[in-house]
């Protein structure tokens, strides 16, 4: 096994920058994840290590752990070296210590020790700093070693470490940057390799097949399940038995996520047939001047919340032009009524994970303390709101999604009927659903698509198709 890992002073840098943000105050307990078994012991799920962990110590191997104490500056990575059992069916592996040690820390002890540091710090009414647990087993874990209940471990998340770690890590250096580059490029390929395979008469699954042969192939693997569906109304569907069939559209939002575990995030939306309808032709060029307008707005400084409302108001003139809104745009949106139409956010933050950080809390990565995270309808969706900075990296991805259900709910309750022409838009109750998506690093001046280009225009999707 070769562990794929930048240059040891990068982990370095990076262990230093956080205790300098945290100061002498405790210890820092870094879990890393274990296998997960999925119906019998022996046979596990695809082991993803945390992403935390990663950054911080970048070893991509199950049952580590780490502690840095804030105070002395020790580190400590905990885990098991292999058995001769473990050998036999894995082959061999570093040592905990030889991988420490391309990691740039000294000290290594075997896993049931943390528990005791962990103990030692508590009893000694020292600050422990957790992040939150999103695996059972690391609950039950910190639960133990906190001498606490499963209940109160969500209690004893340290608020300063999660708002240091997303400090860090929302700001993606170059060295990553190139990574995500990696990995939207061979996103782009899968895309382009679903576009061109796709025809009438066969299921939806077989384009996955294609997604994940072209991820396989770069040495990588997807990075979420594949969405590929010609019901592109149903957000994040993940049934793929449906029939391609003309006249339909496919939705494809598939993201590649390379060795180092950096992703892509990318939706097309095609014909089955060579050339988009006439409907689809119209609101496919909707959802793309709302694109492209909000593309023109990202720069530092401008909070991502007023691209999302400017997108909005976008999609809701097109719409206005296609007689399925009516009134004024603008008081639409202030309203609500384009949730009709555009029911999540216009996107997120991308990095090791396709909503980066999100464990760590969507009110905390992608909103501030004076900046909260809304409520109501639409909006609640938004993971993204909070002023740009050079470094970010994020997703753009409008779109028109016609849902029958959310139809008949709010025509029954005669809502924002002001703005909303019923009768038009229930002759669409069949269309699906089209979203566009591209990935963007913030600069200093504006902003930069990453990856290799992917064709996004009508246009040039019928020229593909054809």
């Amino acid at each position: 096994m070769k562990l794929q890992l930048f240059d040891q002073q990068v982990y370095v840098q990076r262990r230093n920058v956080l205790k300098q943000s945290m100061g002498a105050n405790g210890i820092i307990v870094l879990l890393g994840n274990e296998e997960s078994s999925m119906n019998y012991k022996d046979n596990t799920y695809l082991f993803r290590q945390d992403s935390s962990f990663l950054y911080y110590f970048g070893l991509d191997v199950a049952g580590l752990a780490a502690i840095i104490d804030t105070d002395t500056g020790e580190e400590v990575i905990f885990g098991n070296d292999l058995t001769i059992d473990d050998i036999i069916w894995t082959g061999t592996l570093p040592s905990v210590g030889e991988m420490a040690a391309l990691v740039g820390v000294a000290q290594t002890r075997p896993y049931a020790e943390i528990k005791h540091y962990v103990h030692k710090a508590v009893t000694g009414s020292r600050p422990v700093h957790i992040l939150p647990p999103y695996r059972p087993e690391n609950k039950i874990k910190l639960a133990d070693w906190l001498n606490t209940s499963l209940e109160d471990v969500a209690g004893r998340v340290s608020l300063q470490l999660v708002k240091a770690v997303i400090a860090q890590r929302v700001i993606k250096t170059p060295l990553e940057v190139a990574e995500i580059e990696k990995a939207v490029s061979i996103s782009v390929d899968m895309e382009l390799a679903v576009m061109k395979y796709a025809r009438s008469g066969i299921r939806e699954y077989e384009l996955v097949a294609k997604a994940h042969e072209v991820a396989i192939a770069n040495d990588s693997r997807l990075g979420y399940p594949a969405i590929i569906t010609k019901h592109g109304q149903t957000l994040h569907t993940h049934y793929y038995g449906n029939v391609l069939e003309e006249g339909d559209m496919v939705l494809s939002d598939i993201g590649a996520e390379n060795a180092m575990h950096y992703g892509g995030d990318l939706t097309r939306t095609f014909p089955v047939g060579k050339q988009f309808s006439t409907r689809q032709r119209e609101l496919y060029d909707v959802v793309l001047n709302s694109m492209d307008h909000a593309i023109s707005m990202l720069k530092p400084g401008v909070r991502y919340k007023d691209v999302h409302i400017q997108a909005c108001q976008k999609l809701a003139e097109g719409l206005k032009q296609v007689n399925l809104m009516k009134g004024d745009p603008a008081e639409a949106v202030a309203a609500g009524a384009h949730a009709m139409f555009f029911q999540c956010g216009l996107g997120h933050m991308l990095g090791m994970d396709t909503h980066d950080m999100e464990d760590l809390g969507e009110q905390y990565v992608g909103y501030t303390d004076t900046l909260k995270k809304e409520t109501v309808f639409g909006l609640k969706s938004l993971r993204l709101g909070r002023e740009l900075e050079a470094g970010y990296v994020l997703t753009v991805e409008p779109g028109i999604y016609i849902i029958p259900e959310l139809i008949d709910r709010w025509q029954a309750e005669k809502k924002f009927s002001e703005f909303i022409n019923y009768d038009v838009l229930n002759t669409y109750r069949d269309f699906g659903g089209i979203r566009i998506e591209d990935n963007f690093l913030i600069t200093d001046t504006g902003s930069q698509l990453l990856g290799k280009y992917l064709p996004k225009t009508r246009q040039e999707i019928e020229a593909l198709r054809g």
